[in-house]
């Protein structure tokens, strides 16, 4: 099998092994230096630096192990979080209230850490989030179904990792993380690792998960589905029947794995 580069730089470009993190509200995390998004890294992700050239840094993304090339300033030294981002998206203002200016906008999946709290609003160096929309980082979910129902609407981004665009595999990760169920990034990883594969015709339930080549969706009920499509350009809901029978007829193939998660 050849090298994945996704997990397994060129030894070649190695050159250290540094802790940091992301420091803006979300990165791209490119193939190659000013090559194509692969996947995206958000705020507070920790991250391995492996190596610098140009005002571009190769990295190590801690949480799937996912490599590629980020703007150097993207990054800063760790630290430790309190508090994720709960909510689709956020905004952080510059005091606490929510009339006052925003100061940027965060996704859900985002780590922050808190400085000070009001009854409201959490402060951090970002600004003042709303209370509502962070939970303790230590928080774990049960429904990851329910998480990416979050998304719903969400435009559809290929390689996205966001509130603001996200794809199928952006959307079963951002799911299956905020559940602390260890997710890869991209749909074949995710197929090849997640669950177990069931029988044909076994019946769906919710949290199973359906791929075909490239893409993959959640199950949100015997009868639905929920994913992130180009179709749509969103992140949408289907009957399931009618889903396989779109996808077949415009040549993406069949179902290739139904999975169901522990």
């Amino acid at each position: 099998m050849s090298r994945d580069r996704r997990e397994t730089p060129d030894p070649a470009e190695i050159t250290e092994e540094t802790p940091a993190q992301i420091c803006q509200p979300v990165a791209d995390l490119c193939r190659s230096p000013g090559g194509p998004r692969d996947r995206q890294v958000l705020l507070g992700d920790a991250v391995t630096l492996l190596g610098q050239t140009s005002g571009v840094s190769l990295i190590r993304a801690v949480k799937d192990g996912y490599c590629g090339y980020v703007k150097s300033d993207a990054l800063c030294p760790p630290s430790a979080a309190t508090h994720s981002i709960i909510a689709r998206a956020t905004h952080a203002y510059s005091a606490p209230d929510i009339k006052s200016p925003e100061r940027c906008s965060l996704t859900f999946g985002s780590r922050v850490t808190a400085l000070s709290e009001t009854p409201g609003f959490i402060e951090t160096a970002q600004g003042f989030l709303p209370r509502q929309h962070l939970a303790p980082v230590d928080q774990v979910e049960t429904d990851p179904a329910g998480i990416a129902l979050r998304f719903l609407g969400t435009p559809y981004l290929w390689g996205g990792n966001t509130g603001w665009g996200i794809d199928c595999s952006g959307l079963v990760q951002a799911a299956c993380h905020a559940c602390h169920i260890p997710c890869p990034g991209d749909s074949d990883q995710q197929c090849a690792r997640l669950g177990r594969t069931l029988p044909p015709g076994t019946p769906y339930q919710r949290n199973d998960l359906l791929f075909w080549k490239g893409h993959v969706a959640w199950v949100t009920d015997p009868a639905t589905l929920l994913h992130a499509n180009a179709c749509h350009m969103a992140v949408a809901q289907e009957p399931i029947d009618s889903a396989i029978a779109r996808i077949t007829a415009q040549g993406d193939g069949p179902v290739t794995a139904h999975k169901r998660l522990a």
